[in-house]
């Protein structure tokens, strides 16, 4: 089990989840279970370089609003937002968006790395391109 620093549980593991606007002290560890998933694709950084945010607007509307924003290293901010009336499913929902996010940096990265190494190619094979 980890804990954070306070000596609570912590499911995101070293990495600092900064509640903004529309959540309570009290849901903090709700909120935390939720994204708990975003743990090992953020695994690759060093959480001290993580900034990770989660908010919510319209609270008790028909449709609310939760809003993740992350920051890691050599990357540009991503954002995932997800409505839903339900604040627990609009947690998932913005969570599985930012990883799909977080994988297609990872996998455009790769790729831009890859043609980087000169690999052979179709044209000249034995060859840097």
């Amino acid at each position: 089990m980890r804990r954070s620093r306070d000596g609570t549980h912590n499911p995101l593991g070293e990495y600092v989840l900064h509640m903004g606007v529309g959540f309570v002290a009290k849901e903090r560890p709700h909120v935390l279970e939720a994204l708990a998933a975003l743990e090992p694709h953020l695994a690759r950084w060093d959480p001290l370089d993580i900034s990770l945010e989660v908010s919510l607007q319209d609270r008790g509307r028909q449709e609310q609003r939760v809003t993740l924003r992350t920051t890691l290293p050599g990357h540009p901010p991503l954002v995932a937002v997800a409505d839903n009336r339900d604040i627990t499913r609009a947690l998932h929902e913005a969570k599985h968006e930012l990883i799909r996010q977080i994988e297609h940096q990872k996998s455009a990265r790769e790729a831009m790395h890859n043609r980087k190494l000169g690999h052979d190619t179709i044209r000249h094979p034995g060859t840097s391109a």
